[in-house]
C-alpha cells in the first residue's frame, strides 16, 4: 500500500509516497514524533527547557515541523499564500506576540537567533554552498547581468510609489522617501535603521520619529514579499514558459556530449552523501564568513555578507577550490537547507516579526502603498530580467522581492514560500549590494529635494 510520508525537507513539510513506512514527520514515524515533541514542550512550560541552542533547536525543530505541516495541508495557505513558510513566520510571531509560550523560551531563541548567530550561520552555508553548486560560466554571464535588474525593480517601483501617493492625495514626495525607499531598502537593520538617521538629519528630526513611519511599511511590504513568492511560484507552474525552475539564466542547449557527459559526472559524484565532506563543507562556509567580516572591518561601506559573496564568487570563478571541496560546500548547504530552514522561519517570526508593528499600520491607503511598492519591484526585475536573459519568475523573485523584503531573513522567508532556496546568493546581492546602493541614492536624492 502506498502512503503518505511528511518530512522537513527546505522550508516546508513535503509530501513523499513511499512503500510501507506510514505516515512520518521529521524524517520518523508519527507516534515518535509525538512522543519527542511533548517532551520538549513538557520541558518549556515547566521551565525546564535547557537554555543556549540544546533548548532552542528542539523547540523550534517541534513548532517548524507543526507550522510547516499546518501551512501545506490548508488547501488556501498553500496554493496562494507561500504555504509553510508563512505559517512558520507569522503562527511563532503570534505564540511570542500574545505570550502563549513562556517568555523565557521566547527569549532563548530569540537570544539563539541574533547574539548566537544562527542566522548568520544559515546564510553562510546556503551562499557558500549554492555559489560553489553553481555553473561557472552560468556564474560569470549572470552577474554581469544582475545590476541593471536591481535598477530596473528600484526604478518601478519608486516611480509606482511616487505617483499612487500623489493620486491617493498622501504625497508623491512623502510616499517615495517614507514608503518605497525604506521598503527597497535592504530590511531593518541595515536600511530602516540607517535610513532613518539619514532622513532625520535632513529634516532636523528625530530617528526614533522616523522608524515609528518606516518600520511598519518594512514590516508590511515583508509580509507581502513573502505572500508573493508563493504567488510567483504558482505562476510558475501554470506558465512553465516564465519559470526556470531555480534557474536564473536561460542557457542555450549546444553543448557537446562530452560537456554533458562530464556535467552529468559532477552532479552524480555531488549528490553521493559523505558526511566528512559535510563537515569540511561547514569549515568552508564559516570560513568564508569570518573573511567576510575581516574584509567589512577594513572597508565597512560594504555588509560582510556583500563581501563574502564576492569572496566566494571570485574562487568559485577563478577555481581555486578543487571540484571535491565545492562538493564539499554543496552538500553541506543541502543538509541545512534540508533540516534547518523551519528552524529558521521559527526563529524569524519570534525575534524579528512584531504582529503589533504589523497591525498598528493597516490602512487602505499605506496598504496600497505598501502595494504597489513591492508589485513595481516584481515588474521591473521581471521586464529587465527578461531582456538581460533572465526567467521572468526567477528574476522577478531575486531583483524585485528581495530587493522589497526585509534582508537576510526577508531572502530566506521570500525563497522558502518561492521554493528556490538555490537563489539565495541572488537575493542576498539585491539584499546587501542593492540596499547598500539604496542609502546613498536615498542620501542624495533627500539632498536635491529639500
Amino acid at each position: 500500500m502506498r502512503q503518505e510520508v511528511v518530512a522537513m525537507g527546505g522550508s516546508q513539510a513535503r509530501e513523499i509516497s513511499v512503500e510501507g513506512q506510514g505516515f512520518q514527520l521529521y524524517g520518523m514515524k508519527t507516534v515518535f514524533f509525538l512522543v519527542f515533541s511533548l517532551i520538549v514542550l513538557a520541558a518549556t512550560f515547566m521551565g525546564k527547557l535547557p537554555q543556549g541552542m540544546v533548548g532552542a533547536f528542539p523547540l523550534m525543530i517541534v513548532m517548524g515541523v507543526i507550522f510547516s505541516l499546518i501551512g501545506e495541508k490548508t488547501p488556501f495557505i498553500s496554493t496562494f499564500l507561500g504555504g509553510g513558510a508563512i505559517v512558520c513566520i507569522f503562527g511563532s510571531a503570534a505564540l511570542s506576540t500574545f505570550k502563549i509560550i513562556p517568555e523565557a523560551a521566547i527569549k532563548n531563541m530569540t537570544v539563539f537567533m541574533k547574539d548566537g548567530g544562527f542566522l548568520d550561520f544559515y546564510i553562510a552555508s546556503l551562499i557558500t554552498g549554492s555559489i560553489m553548486g553553481m555553473n561557472r560560466e552560468l556564474l560569470v554571464k549572470a552577474a554581469l547581468r544582475y545590476l541593471p535588474v536591481i535598477l530596473g525593480a528600484v526604478a518601478v517601483s519608486l516611480a509606482l510609489g511616487g505617483l499612487v501617493g500623489a493620486l491617493t492625495g498622501y504625497g508623491a514626495k512623502k510616499a517615495v522617501f517614507f514608503i518605497s525607499i525604506p521598503i527597497m531598502g535592504g530590511g531593518m537593520g541595515a536600511g530602516a535603521v540607517p535610513l532613518s538617521k539619514i532622513f532625520a538629519e535632513g529634516l532636523n528630526t528625530s530617528p526614533q520619529s522616523m522608524l515609528s513611519v518606516m518600520v511598519p511599511a518594512v514590516a508590511l511590504g515583508n509580509a507581502l514579499a513573502i505572500v508573493c513568492g508563493g504567488l510567483l511560484h504558482r505562476l510558475g507552474q501554470y506558465k512553465k514558459s516564465l519559470s526556470g525552475d531555480g534557474q536564473l539564466m536561460r542557457i542555450g542547449q549546444n553543448k557537446a556530449a562530452s560537456e554533458i557527459e562530464s556535467e552529468d559526472k559532477y552532479k552524480l559524484e555531488r549528490d553521493r552523501i559523505d558526511l566528512v565532506k559535510m563537515g569540511a563543507g561547514l569549515l568552508i562556509a564559516t570560513s568564508f564568513f569570518s573573511f567576510g567580516a575581516i574584509l567589512n572591518k577594513f572597508f565597512p561601506a560594504i555588509h560582510s555578507y556583500a563581501w563574502m559573496i564576492l569572496s566566494v564568487a571570485a574562487v568559485k570563478v577563478a577555481g581555486l577550490l578543487s571540484n571535491k571541496l565545492e562538493i564539499c560546500c554543496y552538500q553541506w548547504f543541502q543538509f541545512v537547507m534540508k533540516n534547518l530552514t523551519g528552524v529558521l522561519l521559527v526563529g524569524i517570526g519570534i525575534a524579528y516579526t512584531n504582529l503589533s508593528e504589523v497591525a498598528a499600520a493597516f490602512s487602505g491607503q499605506y496598504l496600497i502603498l505598501v502595494a504597489v511598492t513591492v508589485f513595481g519591484a516584481i515588474i521591473g526585475a521581471g521586464l529587465v530580467g527578461k531582456l538581460v536573459g533572465f526567467f521572468v519568475i526567477e528574476s522577478s523573485i531575486t531583483g524585485g522581492l528581495c530587493m522589497a523584503n526585509m534582508g537576510g531573513t526577508g531572502d530566506v522567508a521570500v525563497l522558502s514560500a518561492a521554493k528556490r532556496m538555490e537563489l539565495m546568493p541572488f537575493a542576498q546581492i539585491s539584499s546587501r549590494i542593492g540596499g547598500a546602493f539604496m542609502l546613498i541614492f536615498s542620501s542624495v536624492a533627500l539632498q536635491l529635494t529639500l
